[in-house]
């Protein structure tokens, strides 16, 4: 893997790969996370996938990338760490594997700078019928995350428990912000993004590095370049003095708890082997112990946000068993931070972690998504040295490190005529 910089606020990071019939091309625009402009940049990127210049509508689109044998691009909305990442992500046969070594890089990388520097517009504005129906699927969207009661909860946790903080925003914003959005105020926040924003590029294929650069500047020729605005330190997490509890109600028949917890330790490999250890893996103990043995849980599972130095606890729950389920996760903690475990349960957790970082160079999607964690949040890790580096945390540095977790918000989403 390198990184280089191809011109004022735009990065390549290059991943040679033979291995692979495909070669992948994404281009992302890293933006600070607010709730004043996330939907607004998750409207226009799709928007931008409606047309272009040359390619005004879905169907021109459709006929272009059939003729470069299949080709897709898609519009990527995603959140790592305090950033939103706008982009692209393009899947092509790689050319090694072409019909009679005809090369696919160069047009697909012009489509995609196209996509992004000459949408189809009118009167200096993205065109009404994109707008408009853009604005529906977004809305839609937004609506939809609450058909999955689990995915609702976990955002509603975040929401409360880093209320004030970007990292609280979602990805697309939210759908009273939404549905605001007019033609004028999205078309100037795209222009805004494409020449204020830090722009980081991802290829994997078997093409030379030189030739990547070339086929990008090309096709970037008209990308407009401001100041750029740097990426977002990541704003400290400050626990409460008391653990705030937040209990909502829906019509549902399956109470969803979720626990959010802070992390006192700057010792990121030991907190990750950890949360692997509490919740983090099938052999963990929320697993094994309190979905598995006890059956207090549906499901229970936690998260390590490293970024934020933060663990999530995401369960489903019968209402009734509110407290239990609570105090029991909280001994599962415990345990971990007393070192109240087997050797194999150690080896178990270590074995996972490093099993996913091996696997990582088997899907050129994996590696898009977690070199652009490291970019948008200033990290240089590469998954070979963060294997090394689990391999080197010992368990006192993990019970040293779990032993600063604290209770900082629970959630807890309840049905409308239970009481917890």
């Amino acid at each position: 893997m390198t990184r280089t910089q191809l011109s004022g606020g735009v990065f390549l990071t290059y991943l040679p790969a033979n291995k692979f019939k495909t070669s992948l091309l994404s281009a992302q625009f890293v933006v600070p996370l607010r709730w004043e402009s996330a939907s607004a940049n998750a409207l226009f990127s799709a928007i931008l996938r409606r047309g272009t210049v040359s390619f005004p509508d879905m169907g021109a689109l459709s006929q272009r990338l059939d003729q470069l044998y299949g080709a897709r691009i898609d519009t990527t909305i995603r959140k790592k760490g305090e950033s939103q990442c706008v982009g692209f992500v393009a899947s092509l046969i790689d050319d090694c594997f072409a019909p009679g070594g005809e090369r696919l890089l160069e047009p697909a990388a012009s489509l995609l700078g196209e996509l992004i520097c000459r949408p189809v517009t009118q009167d200096g504005l993205f065109l009404e019928e994109y707008f408009e129906s853009e604005k529906t699927n977004l809305a839609d969207a937004i609506r939809s995350i609450l058909n999955d009661k689990r995915a609702y909860a976990d955002s509603r946790l975040l929401q409360e428990m880093c209320a004030g903080e970007p990292y609280g925003v979602p990805r697309l914003g939210n759908a009273q912000i939404a549905a605001a959005l007019y033609p004028q105020l999205v078309f100037d926040a795209y222009r805004n993004l494409i020449s204020s924003s830090r722009l980081e590029i991802f290829y994997s294929g078997s093409a030379g590095q030189a030739r990547v650069e070339d086929a990008l500047r090309a096709a970037l020729a008209d990308l407009p370049r401001a100041e750029i605005e740097p990426p977002p330190e990541p704003e400290p997490h400050v626990l409460p003095e008391e653990p705030r509890v937040i209990t909502e109600r829906l019509d549902v028949t399956q109470g969803k708890l979720g626990m959010g917890f802070s992390c006192g330790s700057q010792d990121a490999p030991a907190l990750l082997l950890g949360n692997t250890l509490f919740g983090g893996s099938s052999n963990s103990k929320l697993f094994l112990n309190v979905r598995e043995k006890l059956s207090l849980c549906y499901y229970a599972s936690s998260l390590y946000h490293r970024k934020k130095g933060l663990i999530t606890v995401s369960s489903g729950i019968e209402f009734e068993n509110y407290q239990k389920a609570l105090d029991e996760i909280r001994a599962q903690l415990e345990a971990v931070q007393q070192g109240r475990l087997e050797d194999w349960e150690l080896e178990a957790a270590r074995s996972t972690l490093l099993n996913a970082y091996a696997s990582m160079g088997d899907s050129q999607g994996k590696l898009e998504n977690f070199y652009l964690g490291q970019a948008a949040t200033g990290q240089d890790e590469s998954p070979e040295s963060l294997a090394e580096q689990v391999r080197a945390v010992t368990p006192e540095r993990i019970f040293e490190a779990m032993r600063t977790v604290k209770l900082d918000t629970v959630y807890f989403l309840q049905g409308k005529e239970a009481e917890a």
